[in-house]
């Protein structure tokens, strides 16, 4: 598996509810741009998504992939493996919420494998493209719903 990339932004809310708009996949297509699709196929006793189904377009990257995820019991973090994709071989990635009742810091980590040859720095570019809309989609989520 290649070397993950990570980024982070701040988000005027707590971690609860940072943590919650993270979990509610169904959404998802609503907020992060390159998620066409998500469909739930199975929950923990918890409510919480195990495996979550997903189409995306990020420019160089279009796939559909399925996801395990494994949130922490501290609800702080969750992190996720794939499952099956159509051109991905692997993919690790992980939120991780760090903060106060007020302010949020989320960290964004995600690497990716490909079943088609990408060169490192392209792969690194998509990946970064990937995680900042995500995270902006994530801040401008989190704080229009305060």
């Amino acid at each position: 598996m290649a070397d993950a990339t990570t980024s982070s932004i701040t988000i005027a809310a707590p971690p609860e509810r940072v943590m919650a708009v993270i979990a509610d996949f169904p959404a998802y297509p609503d907020w992060a741009s390159q998620v066409k699709s998500v469909e739930v196929l199975s929950s923990g006793s918890d409510g919480r998504a195990e495996r979550v189904r997903f189409t995306m377009d990020a420019g160089p990257i279009k796939d559909s992939y399925t996801l395990d995820y494994t949130w922490a019991p501290d609800g702080r973090s969750v992190s996720w493996t794939l499952v099956k994709g159509q051109i991905q071989k692997a993919q690790n990635g992980s939120y991780t919420l760090a903060g106060t009742a007020g302010e949020t810091t989320v960290t964004y980590s995600l690497a990716v494998d490909l079943n088609i040859p990408m060169i490192g720095m392209l792969r690194r570019k998509a990946e970064k493209v990937i995680i900042d809309t995500a995270l902006k989609g994530l801040k401008r989520r989190v704080e229009s719903t305060s």
